[in-house]
């Protein structure tokens, strides 16, 4: 019994493709029809009570087996009604009646009506959506899966979180792929129902008179109600099942059950519907009007508008209930319940919020990054309004983490009344980093090296780089590109000025939690090398101190497993143990040369500022120890002399794809670094031994004590 319970709707779609071969009794066929038009009833409630198409995913597949199964009831109808002389069974007879009346070119054009509104509005409607939906899904797809991976890098979900928010988005894409293709099952259902209509009247007409011998008036009569009442029977389930595929395609952006979301939507707007039975009861003073009628419709909204308005006011919490915005969205019962927060939110004042102490300490919190916007800029952020900001900042903090292992901690974004409508403020840890000013209506033009022909706009300097540029109109886009122009779009201006100043702050975001968090998941799989080195020789404080050394030059600390093993190595080393931090330091970049390397070469070659010999006996000498170590304690005038120089030799780099890199002796470089770090912070301070043996060593400049250029050099 249970095996055929497993097989049912197997052996329904063989039962229902014999319909179109065996003649069935009407009996029989009035059975068929009750239980089409149940089915249909049945799965458009089914629709309406749903919070998600997902819900009903064979709702396709459905779809063609309950058109299969109407149309061998047509089959069915079709062949009683020729072979029997109009007869097919009571129902449609009673159809036919009820809807002639005893004039049948009014039954033929009501019920040609019923069938054009399926087909031009419903079906037709449904189709568009079907065919949007699925469109933009698939669209949709790349930005979804990168969402999920930047929670899944971040932390904020599991692996097995991940894995079910990455199988609804592919059961979502294939859902509404299906429904574009299913739409077309009844499109042509439609299409046949007419075709079958016309078949039964005009072909029952002709066996009417030519075999039966009946009047004109006798055979009109007869078909008429058997044809009408047929199309009636085959149409009604059709229309539901249509009303159905449009309302769950339409189900995109619900968030509880269509009668749950049309009731706590009317409710929150209360004054729309005061207005509108106002709107009725003037239509009154229209003569020849129903005054009763339409004095009773406007009491009944204006009451009812009335009554909810009082209610709101009773309830504040109602009048969240429509709001689509992010700040007004409250869990649905079920996420409730998962959650545990079954509790309403009780609405408070901002005075009677603070009067708790412990609310005081919410003010506390700082964020680790923060970008506030003007009022123009506010639509690169609304996804509604079709911004894209969020999904390129995912974008680059996935990015950033596959290239530095590193996870960039979420970035706040708001409004600010402060800042004038073009402007923007990136903020780290509450204070403010950077500013910018784009124009969202206009395209920035970075100027070339040579510029031969200058394109009309305002003038201004790219803020992530200061590159000399020009905002400029979209139709101009083409002719700055003909004159050496690099044009970039507003949005990938804002992208570009976070990104870089993510970047140069990076190592202030490293904090002692994410530092845990980074060992606990090197854990995984290296556990006993982690075990071994934590407490006993690294602690936690230091290993942060590490990290941010190297992220702050520049380094990735994605090679966890390395940095962990050359530090113990160098501590527990019984010989000569390294006991500093710049010691660690200098040994693990030593340890990561060969990315190091990667980062500043190109075709094999890597372009440098070397360092006199003279120079760096000079700055060895004047290393100086202080309460921290050691310290480059240089004479003024050499310092001057020597910024001077870098200043101008910097500009060879120009042009070239690489960051400018210094090399020097490993005993000075991390002295040099700090001592030039505060007048430039992108240039890079490499050592020898941190370069690959492979790598050609290409000198484009020296720097020499007191500006004197060594002879022969």
């Amino acid at each position: 019994m249970k095996r055929l319970l497993n097989y049912s709707i197997v052996f329904f779609v063989l039962t229902v493709i014999l319909l179109l071969i065996i003649p069935l009794p009407p009996a029989i066929v009035d059975v068929a029809i009750i239980v089409n038009m149940s089915l249909s009833m049945m799965i458009l409630v089914i629709t309406m009570t749903i919070r998600e198409p997902l819900e009903l995913s064979i709702f396709p597949s459905l779809l063609l087996i309950t058109t299969l199964f109407r149309l061998g009831i047509n089959v069915s109808t079709t062949r009683n009604i020729l072979s029997n002389s109009g007869s097919s069974g009571q129902i449609i007879k009673a159809f036919g009646d009820f809807i002639l009346q005893g004039n049948v070119v009014v039954g033929i054009v009501i019920y040609l009506i019923i069938v054009l509104m399926q087909f031009i509005v419903i079906t037709k409607g449904a189709e568009r959506v079907a065919e949007v939906a699925a469109r933009f899904t698939l669209d949709a797809m790349p930005g979804k899966q990168m969402a999920i991976d930047a929670d899944l890098n971040s932390g904020l979900i599991n692996e097995q979180q991940a894995k079910a928010r990455r199988e609804k988005i592919q059961r979502e894409a294939d859902f509404y792929g299906s429904m574009d293709g299913a739409t077309k099952i009844v499109k042509g259902d439609s299409v046949m129902s007419l075709i079958t209509t016309a078949i039964n009247f005009i072909g029952g007409c002709i066996i009417g008179m030519v075999q039966g011998g009946s009047t004109l008036n006798e055979v009109l009569n007869t078909y008429s109600i058997a044809t009408v009442g047929d199309g009636l029977v085959g149409q009604i389930p059709s229309l539901l099942i249509s009303t159905a595929t449009g309302m769950i395609v339409t189900r995109a952006v619900a968030e509880g059950s269509l009668n749950e979301d049309i009731s706590k939507q009317f409710m929150a707007q209360p004054t729309a519907i005061m207005m509108s039975g106002m709107v009725i009861a003037v239509l009154a003073v229209i003569p020849g009007m129903p005054v009763i009628q339409l004095l009773i419709v406007s009491g009944a909204f204006v009451g009812g508008g009335y009554y909810l308005s009082r209610r709101i006011q009773a309830e504040p919490s109602l009048a969240m209930a429509g709001g689509g915005t992010l700040r007004n969205y409250a869990p649905s019962e079920g996420e409730a319940e998962e959650q545990g927060e079954a509790e309403e939110p009780k609405q408070v004042s901002e005075e009677e919020f603070y009067k708790d102490v412990n609310n005081v300490y919410t003010l506390l919190s700082v964020e680790a990054i923060e970008m506030e916007l003007g009022y123009s800029l506010i639509p690169l952020v609304d996804e509604t309004a079709g911004g894209h900001l969020i999904n390129r900042i995912i974008i680059f903090r996935r990015q950033y983490a596959q290239d530095m292992g590193f996870v960039i901690p979420s970035i706040r974004l708001r409004d600010s009344s402060s800042l004038n409508t073009n402007q923007y403020c990136i903020k780290i840890k509450g204070e403010e980093v950077a500013k910018g000013e784009i124009l969202v209506d206009y395209y920035l033009a970075l100027e070339p090296e040579n510029l031969e022909k200058e394109i009309d706009g305002i003038e201004t300097i790219e803020p992530a780089y200061g590159i000399p540029s020009r905002w400029i109109r979209p139709e101009d886009r083409e002719l700055a590109e003909i004159y050496g122009y690099t044009v970039i779009d507003p949005l990938s201006v804002l992208v570009t000025h976070l990104s870089e100043v993510v970047k140069q702050h990076a190592h202030e975001l490293i904090t002692r939690q994410e530092v845990m968090h980074l060992v606990e998941n090197a854990k995984k799989t290296s556990a006993e090398l982690i075990e071994e080195a934590f407490p006993n020789y690294l602690s936690y404080s230091m290993f942060q101190k590490i990290l941010t050394s190297l992220l702050k030059e520049g380094v990735p600390i994605k090679d966890l497993e390395t940095i962990i093993e050359t530090a113990l190595e160098c501590m527990s080393d019984t010989v000569a143990p390294v006991r500093d931090v710049d010691g660690l330091i200098e040994n693990i970049r030593i340890a990561l040369k060969r990315t190091i390397t990667r980062m500043y070469c190109e075709d094999g070659s890597m372009k440098v500022l070397t360092m006199d010999a003279e120079l760096e006996r000079t700055m060895v000498g004047s290393l100086s120890k202080g309460d921290r170590g050691l310290y480059l304690a240089l004479n003024p005038d050499v310092l001057q002399s020597l910024i001077n120089q870098i200043t101008l030799q910097l500009k060879k780099f120009n042009g070239l794809s690489q960051n400018p890199v210094i090399l020097t002796s490993q005993i000075m470089r991390v002295h040099f670094y700090r001592l030039i770090e505060q007048f430039y912070p992108n240039v890079r301070v490499l050592s020898f031994n941190e370069i690959s043996n492979n790598v050609q060593i290409q000198s484009i400049g020296s720097l020499t004590l007191e500006g004197r250029e060594r002879r022969g050099a």
